[in-house]
């Protein structure tokens, strides 16, 4: 079977060279893609000359910032095209650990999507966010739990595994979200068409080198794509 990492990447020279050799030593069958959104600091570059070098690692370039949730639909289209089994979401700045991804790609044998989630079983498990960070997270997935009537304790996390079927039955063309909302819009839609997702507990520790992408905007956009999707339920 083929996996894929999808990493979406936008000034992220001083994490990249870490995060892909630890994902590569994990698993002979993972491969990474990288969909790069013109980042001037030269990520970009880097992963084209590393994917010169070695056959799993793969980019995409895009010309300019265009966001995270349009990075991956441009990641799924291509793994889609190169029929890879496994897709996963995963971010750059090493938040997510590699270490996690066989045990996510064991728990895919018997599910359709696999969440990370950070907040499982009443249990909080993120490291380096301040109390400000932490507590609108949290309360961004009690309040998506409650509009929704989603069952999952994280629908805002970003570490996720799909099956190549699950990709399938999603509308890409119809998936213009960005950040929470696009993982929000992604998990709502596989809930509603009946395939079975399962969360797995994760660590989420925040990164120490780089710059978060997170806005206001972001947080906005969320905040009313859920109503829409409790209105749209």
């Amino acid at each position: 079977m083929k996996f894929l990492i999808i990493i979406p990447t936008y000034n992220e020279m001083e994490n990249i060279p870490e995060i892909i050799p630890r994902i590569l030593k994990q698993n002979e069958n993972l491969e990474i893609l990288i969909v790069d959104d013109g980042s001037p600091d030269g990520t970009g570059d880097f992963v084209e000359n590393l994917s010169k070098e070695n056959s799993r690692v793969h980019l995409l370039r895009r010309e300019k910032k265009m966001g995270l949730g349009t990075a991956y639909v441009a990641g799924f289209k291509w793994a889609l095209e190169k029929s890879y089994d496994r897709i996963f979401e995963m971010d750059a700045d090493g938040s997510h650990s590699p270490q996690a991804l066989n045990i996510f790609l064991k728990e895919a044998e018997n599910a359709d999507l696999v969440l990370g989630s950070r907040y499982l079983n009443g249990k909080i498990s993120v490291v380096n966010w301040d109390w400000k960070r932490l507590v609108l997270s949290y309360c961004a997935n009690l309040y998506t739990r409650f509009a929704t009537g989603m069952p999952f304790s994280d629908a805002t996390g970003g570490f996720k595994c799909f099956s190549r079927e699950a990709l399938q039955k999603l509308d890409l063309g119809k998936l213009k979200s960005d950040g929470y909302c696009f993982q929000i819009e992604t998990t709502h839609t596989l809930w509603k068409k009946g395939l079975k997702i399962k969360e797995i507990p994760i660590i989420f520790t925040d990164r120490t080198k780089g710059s978060s992408k997170m806005s206001g905007g972001i947080i906005s956009e969320a905040f009313f794509l859920v109503l829409k999707l409790r209105f749209r339920s």
